[in-house]
């Protein structure tokens, strides 16, 4: 007997991928990275993953959380809406 909760979905013509949840899934979260992360960058990750995880999801409220929590900005400046927003589009470069 079949088993009806594997579904397939189209990836490329002629190719498919099961949806089968028995299945390992290929995520690597880490496939973009060029290298690896910095300490500094270990750091700044782990403070925006606790203010998000305390409700700070607003530019304002994250760049006050970092201030409070740190790490400090760049070159050890208190973190400015655009300070941030600078340093996170540099990291994703």
């Amino acid at each position: 007997m079949a088993n009806t909760n594997i579904h397939t979905i189209p990836i490329h013509s002629g190719s498919e991928r099961s949806l089968d949840p028995n299945q390992p899934r290929f995520l690597n979260p880490h496939q973009a990275r060029r290298r690896p992360p910095t300490s500094y960058e270990d750091l700044l990750g782990d403070a925006i993953e606790r203010a998000f995880g305390a409700g700070h999801w607003e530019l304002d409220a994250l760049v006050g959380y970092l201030n409070k929590s740190g790490p400090l900005g760049p070159n050890g400046a208190l973190w400015t809406a655009a300070s941030f927003q600078t340093a996170i589009k540099t990291l994703g470069e």
